[in-house]
């Protein structure tokens, strides 16, 4: 009994040995006594125990940091950069046979990459061109790893720090163009507030003098309708002067004297 429950149990064993179940983002290759015989397949894979061993890869894209490390430019500046690539291995049998550990491989490759493009640029030139970098260390990544089956897609500059006087000087720099800034603001607020003023006074004078304008018309035609009726007044006198001359004498109406008077009153009155 105990040895059918044994044997049973071994060959189980040697079941889950010589079955391989490969995720359909990986791949892989089959060795069997040191010598590769085949590729892995995603799915169920059957080999022989003890003397078949799988090795399986990740195809999918991975992401690898590279360690912070200090580099010196062309100018003898010192700055501390770090960076991330994106890669995928496109190529499971060189990636298994060319290299050991293809991630370690690419880390250091990257590393003595960057610090030589580093070497050949001034400080201004490492600050201002981040993408040019960028550019040219994914272009001498993926021609290097090409023989390890494995493509670079995107390599992208975390952060680049400076010397702390570098640094330094460039916080002033922005709080001075800060300052610049609320200055220009400043003044063109005080520009607009005194436009704006200015066309308030305008408009003030403009009615003040649409007024007077409108108050020299009104006293313009009283006047010319008064001068028109003493115009008239004097027209009559001149009438009488040359009626009166020469001491003749002509009685005046009650009537005449009464309008006379009635109008002097009125001339007075107004």
């Amino acid at each position: 009994m105990w040895y059918w429950i044994l044997l049973g149990l071994i060959v189980l064993f040697i079941l889950t040995k010589a079955i391989v179940i490969v995720k359909q983002y990986e791949g892989g290759l089959i060795f069997r006594l040191g010598k590769v015989i085949g590729k892995l397949r995603p799915g169920v894979n059957l080999i022989i125990p003890f003397f078949d061993i799988p090795v399986k890869v990740d195809l999918r894209t991975m992401v690898v940091d590279i360690p912070p490390q200090e580099m010196i430019t062309k100018d003898n500046a010192a700055v501390r950069i770090d960076a991330v690539i994106y890669y995928r291995v496109v190529d499971v049998s060189k990636a298994i046979l060319e290299v050991q550990n293809y991630e370690f491989a690419i880390i250091n490759l990257a590393q003595t990459t960057l610090r030589a493009i580093i070497g050949n640029m001034e400080l201004d030139e490492v600050l201002n061109k981040r993408e040019f970098i960028n550019s040219k260390l994914l272009d001498i990544l993926d021609k290097e790893t090409d023989v390890w089956g494995v493509k670079v897609e995107k390599v992208e500059l975390r952060e680049i720090e400076p010397p702390q006087d570098i640094k330094d000087a460039m916080t002033q720099q922005m709080k001075a163009e800060r300052l610049k800034r609320a200055a220009i603001l400043e003044a063109e607020g005080e520009k607009q507030s005194r436009i704006l003023k200015a066309e308030g006074v305008a408009e003030s004078y403009r009615i003040e003098a649409e007024g007077q304008a409108k108050a020299i018309k009104i006293v313009a035609k009283a006047a010319q309708q008064y001068f028109k009726d003493e115009a008239q007044l004097y027209k009559a006198l001149e009438v009488a002067s040359i009626v009166l001359k020469d001491n003749a004498k002509y009685v005046i109406s009650e009537n005449v004297m009464d309008i006379a008077k009635n109008f002097i009153k009125k001339e007075i009155k107004q």
